[in-house]
């Protein structure tokens, strides 16, 4: 009996892996396309990481003209949550990290190299088993739990290395009778790889990003191919990525440590290995220490954060560019109109030692890309929102929308917009004084700055109202008539007046001007206080100066 024999009592029904080297051809592309992909497990919520990852592959595959795949790795089935794919289909397409092929929805999937579910491969993997049994590569293993336990228990008490290898791979050495005769007598068993390897070797390997690498062979005799029938991730990402005709892996570098066991796996079934690319995890300060971006600790782990507190896509694409490769600010300053699809991102760019996520500055990002949006694509963006987390946001935007759209006008536009929006959940408190409703319920008092006396506050609003507000204004006429109105009080008509003469004056223009936005917004800070007034319009703004004084 031989190697076939044994291969063909586990497998007997599965097809030739020359079925599928031809059903699943090279891929005709250009030379140097990347064809990559996203393959995320359906078991929570999608990271920040994973998304980063995604956005990564695509856009290399985008700017080469080849080809990016979602393939979902749902082989370890007890740790799958409910509508974990929709979940993961969802966030790609919230962020336009949409794939070229994969899975579409739960059940449907587009593309000629699927299917995309590894649960779906499940013959697949067992073809190319059965091959590496049939060429002695491995073999059934016949150890129960407890006599694994055993081993890893006389292991720490020798105090060498954990594992299945070597003297301590107990099946590897039965004879092909030896295993057929256990399978027969109704032995449970897995498959495992037969490795060539040995620890006192090196590899060197060179990664796309990390450079030149260096780790001991592998001599681990992994399992392939567990009780269930399904593969386990290693020797599924070996199959899957061959087949699919995979150039470059993008993945985080958790998975560096097993290049030395996936650099075999694919020697020894006799494929080409893809390049890999093992991208440095995104790190967060935590009180002066760096650390991994936490599921449980951190908020803004979780890509739907991101949509709950309305931060655009656009914005956290553009920041995660900006930790992806260092040049990218520098191209975003010479290129401040341009889409970032025009930006060709360069792995070999990327940080090898990871990334510190800086809240502060994605918001900065976020302010640059409200900036640039018109009213119309502000108010479309804020409605559908607060469609979904405020319903009083949702009430004033629609109210009236050609007023809304006034309202989100004001400095929008011009060489230097309004960059005072970070997030569409902070839009209300930003805008809720244009809005009679939100502004009659607010009880803040008026604070005012450097004009205090009542009498002096109230005459400046009178005189304002009775001699010097004309609706008609233009913005300079506007604004020399506050100046005006600062020279009857007695106050320096100009700043550069003030700060020549101090103690000639009690106060100058801009403190007028300070008095009249305080007394229309309640507030020290607004954008440009002439376009507030033209939306406000003349009733209102005689309305709110009476009830301030």
């Amino acid at each position: 009996m031989d190697y076939k024999d044994l291969a063909d009592l586990i497998f007997p029904n599965v097809k030739p892996i020359s079925y599928y080297e031809e059903k699943y051809p090279e891929r005709k592309l250009k030379e140097g396309a990347i064809v990559t992909r996203i393959a995320p497990s359906p078991t929570g919520f999608v990271h920040i990481g994973g998304l980063y990852q995604g956005l990564v592959a695509k856009k290399l595959a985008k700017q080469t003209e080849g080809v990016f795949f979602l393939r979902i790795e749902d082989t370890d089935q007890k740790r799958e949550v409910e509508n974990g794919v929709q979940n993961i289909l969802d966030s790609l397409k919230e962020f336009d990290i949409e794939p070229d092929e994969g899975m579409e929805t739960e059940i449907t999937e587009k593309g000629d190299y699927g299917p995309y579910k590894q649960s779906e491969r499940k013959e697949i993997y067992q073809s190319y088993a059965k091959y590496m049994i049939e060429q002695g590569k491995a073999y059934p293993c016949f150890c129960t739990q407890e006599e694994l336990e055993e081993i890893r228990n006389k292991q720490e008490t020798a105090k060498v290395r954990t594992g299945y290898y070597g003297v301590w791979a107990r099946c590897r050495n039965y004879t092909v009778e030896e295993m057929i005769e256990k399978i027969k007598a109704g032995e449970k068993y897995i498959i495992r790889f037969k490795s060539p390897g040995r620890e006192d070797r090196k590899i060197k390997h060179k990664d796309v990003i990390k450079g030149n690498v260096e780790f001991p062979e592998n001599d681990q005799d992994v399992v392939i191919i567990k009780a269930d029938g399904l593969p386990t991730y290693h020797f599924a990402h070996v199959v899957d990525d061959h087949l699919m005709r995979t150039t470059h892996v993008i993945r985080g570098d958790e998975w560096l440590s097993s290049i030395p066991l996936h650099l075999q796996l694919f020697q020894e079934a006799g494929f080409k290995a893809p390049k890999y690319a093992h991208i440095a995890p995104i790190m967060k300060n935590d009180n002066g220490n760096k650390r991994k971006l936490s599921k449980r600790k951190d908020p803004e782990a979780r890509v739907s954060y991101y949509a709950e507190q309305g931060i655009p896509k656009e914005a956290v694409k553009e920041y995660l560019l900006n930790i992806a490769n260092s040049t990218f600010e520098n191209w975003r300053r010479a290129n401040q109109d341009k889409s970032i699809d025009e930006f060709e991102l360069k792995l070999n760019k990327m940080s090898v030692s990871g990334a510190l996520f800086d809240m502060t500055k994605l918001l900065d990002v976020s302010k640059i890309v409200i900036s640039k949006m018109t009213a119309e694509e502000v108010y479309e963006n804020a409605v559908n929102w607060a469609k979904k987390y405020d319903e009083e946001l949702l009430g004033i935007l629609e109210q009236d929308k050609e007023y809304s759209l006034n309202v989100l006008g004001i400095e929008r536009g011009n060489k230097k917009p309004r960059k005072d929006i970070s997030k569409w959940s902070d839009l209300k408190e930003n805008i809720s004084y244009m809005y009679n409703d939100l502004f009659e319920k607010d009880n803040t008092p008026y604070e005012y700055q450097v004009i205090k006396d009542k009498t002096k506050i109230n005459k400046i609003l009178n005189l304002y109202i009775e001699k010097y507000y004309d609706k008609n204004d233009d913005k300079q006429t506007w604004f020399d008539k506050i100046k005006d109105l600062s020279e009857e009080m007695g106050y320096a008509k100009e700043v550069k007046q003030f700060k020549a003469e101090p103690e000639k004056y009690e106060a100058h223009v801009g403190d007028v001007s300070t008095v009249l936005r305080i007394a229309l917004t309640k507030r020290v800070n607004t954008p440009d206080m002439y376009e507030i007034m033209q939306v406000l319009g003349t009733d209102e703004i005689i309305k709110r100066f009476k009830k301030a004084m």
